[in-house]
């Protein structure tokens, strides 16, 4: 258990991927090099400084890349680090869990009185 002590790099690692957008903005960024306003449209519900912030985190972390373009006007773009890359399987495998029991999920959820599936 001291793997999870609150000063060790496991948890502080997995509180920056337990983070509400931080595996959406991975995946989003998984295909190649993405500009902020197509991250934007892709991920879709995240506000364009949400997004900055995350990204700047990420960025901090060693997860993603920014690259400026010296043009006019200037384009950004980011990209996943070879560390942020060994993220991607782990998110595709929690993605495909909560794809299979979501329903599940909500429905224990709803046992208990707890929100309505329309939530």
């Amino acid at each position: 258990m001291s793997d999870f002590l609150a000063d060790c790099p496991a948890r502080l690692a997995l509180e920056l991927i337990a983070d509400k957008w931080t595996a959406v903005v991975l995946y989003g960024l998984s295909r190649g090099p993405v500009r902020h306003g197509d991250l934007v449209e892709l991920i879709g519900g995240i506000s364009r400084k949400v997004l900055t912030q995350t990204l700047r985190r990420l960025e901090a972390h060693g997860l993603v890349r920014r690259h400026a373009y010296a043009e006019v006007p200037p384009r950004v773009e980011y990209e996943l680090t070879p560390l942020g890359a060994t993220l991607i399987e782990p998110i595709h495998v929690l993605t495909e869990w909560a794809k299979a029991n979501g329903d599940a999920v909500l429905d224990a959820l709803d046992a208990q009185g707890g929100l309505s599936t329309s939530a």
